[in-house]
């Protein structure tokens, strides 16, 4: 493993390890994920704004956020909110094990949408890494496999019908 992939690993380890040591519902993480995205996209352009007035008023203070920073911080925003919120909510050996495909693609697709937001003199080496090289050529499948596999957990967590069934005849 060369220097570059080093940080890259790391980047789709960590939320991993924090689901699975916390047990944190991966689906609903993958779901802020895709939600922080969409702030990403959307409100970006706003926060940037506000940045801009702050400067034009000359108020002065040492944090300057950049665009790519505003981004960053909507994406990651809804993923952290989740995942204090969802501390050991996943019960269960057996649920754990179902956790982990989820976990994994909250990894990989955070790593996508993370590294080209990064500064560049951060993110330039992850992005000349063979890791890195593959991951994006693997982008579509990454996040359609992820996607299938959170919305196959999202159908498994439905609550069985046979209780409302029973609820309702009065037996």
């Amino acid at each position: 493993m060369n220097s570059a992939t080093i940080p890259l690993v790391c980047i789709v380890a960590l939320p991993i390890a924090i689901i699975i040591i916390l047990r944190i519902n991966a689906t609903l993480v993958f779901l802020s994920l895709c939600l922080g995205a969409v702030l990403a996209q959307f409100v970006s352009s706003d926060s940037s704004s506000l940045t801009n007035f702050i400067y034009s008023a000359n108020i002065s203070y040492t944090l300057r956020p950049t665009y790519n920073t505003w981004r960053l911080v909507l994406l990651l925003l809804p993923v952290v909110t989740t995942m204090l919120i969802m501390i050991k909510t996943v019960r269960g050996n057996s649920k754990m094990v179902f956790n982990v495909l989820p976990a994994i693609g909250v990894g990989l697709v955070g790593a996508l949408l993370v590294v080209p937001l990064l500064p560049k003199s951060a993110a330039h080496e992850i992005v000349l890494s063979p890791l890195w090289k593959q991951m994006t050529k693997a982008e579509a499948i990454i996040v359609g496999v992820s996607a299938v596999i959170c919305l196959s957990m999202i159908f498994m967590m439905r609550p069985k019908n046979h209780e409302r069934k029973h609820a309702k005849h009065g037996h």
